[in-house]
């Protein structure tokens, strides 16, 4: 099997597995309880727990608008992974039973809800999709705009939060639900740090077609020539700025086009100027 088909059914797996525990983490901890977790899926349990719609559904229907302006907005293999996780999820949740535990201490709910789901959600974003929502637009936002990730992200979830609070009056459920977004949050970082920015220097001898694909991103490239201090020879280097969330597609994107390419990715600590891509090219 070729290297990025490998790497595409390797994702694929990841996801099943990730929409598979973050229905878990839902169903059976989150929803039990009435909680909430962040995102669409938190605004989709508001509407199921006042109208008793299903949830899963919700979710689903939800995230189609969104899915589809991202489809156009981002990349193309980002999105179609996130729609399959979303997918996934919604019918994930209609076949694990919600009230599976018994009677779970509601902090216990809170806590390992919060954990499962961002597992589920963390796996997802390594293996270079999203479980839809906030995610998705928040990716959108910041292409244009140089804002973390997380703030945006944790914006939405804040409000979410209160929108809860003011309409069940019940501020303790609020706040056992704000535990789970802050334990998912955490699990989510640990495993993949969405608003980091990354440096990648691409060495390659495929320049005219990696520069190419490249371009069509929102990120600008910068095209160096080197000389191999060992072989004398000289080669193109390609350097490009982009988010942790945005890695995967750029990894896959390096693979297809040049699996041979030499590529150090580097942490980046502060960007000034445009992080955005330029209307001309630098």
């Amino acid at each position: 099997m070729r290297q990025p088909l490998r790497h595409t059914f390797t994702s694929i797996l990841i996801v099943v597995i990730g929409a598979l525990l973050t229905a878990i983490g839902f169903n059976m901890f989150l929803i039990d309880h009435k909680l909430l977790s962040g995102g669409l899926s938190g605004i989709s349990m508001i509407i199921g727990y006042f109208t008793g719609w299903n949830i899963g559904i919700l979710y689903l229907i939800l995230n189609i608008p969104v899915l589809l302006w991202g489809y156009f907005a981002i990349g193309r293999y980002f999105v179609l992974l996130s729609m399959l996780s979303v997918a996934l999820t919604s019918w994930f949740m209609q076949i694990i039973p919600v009230d599976l535990l018994g009677n779970t201490d509601i902090l216990i709910g809170a806590v390992f809800g919060g954990i499962i789901s961002g597992t589920g959600i963390g796996i997802t974003l390594r293996a270079g999709g999203s479980t839809g929502g906030f995610d998705i637009i928040g990716s959108i936002l910041t292409q244009k705009r140089d804002v973390p990730l997380g703030t945006l992200i944790s914006s939405f979830n804040a409000a979410i939060i209160l929108m809860h609070g003011y309409l069940t009056k019940d501020w303790n459920l609020s706040l056992y639900s704000l535990i789970t977004i802050y334990v998912s949050g955490r699990v989510v970082d640990m495993i993949h740090v969405r608003h980091i920015k990354v440096t990648a220097f691409i060495i390659t001898n495929e320049k005219d077609k990696l520069l190419e694909k490249l371009l069509q991103r929102p990120r600008g490239v910068t095209h160096i020539k080197t000389i191999g201090g060992y072989s004398h020879q000289e080669r193109d280097m390609l350097m490009t700025v982009t988010t942790r969330y945005e890695l995967a597609e750029l990894k896959r994107l390096i693979r297809q086009i040049d699996p041979k390419a030499f590529v150090n990715i580097v942490e980046t600590v502060e960007i000034l100027g445009e992080f955005h891509r330029p209307t001309r090219q630098r």
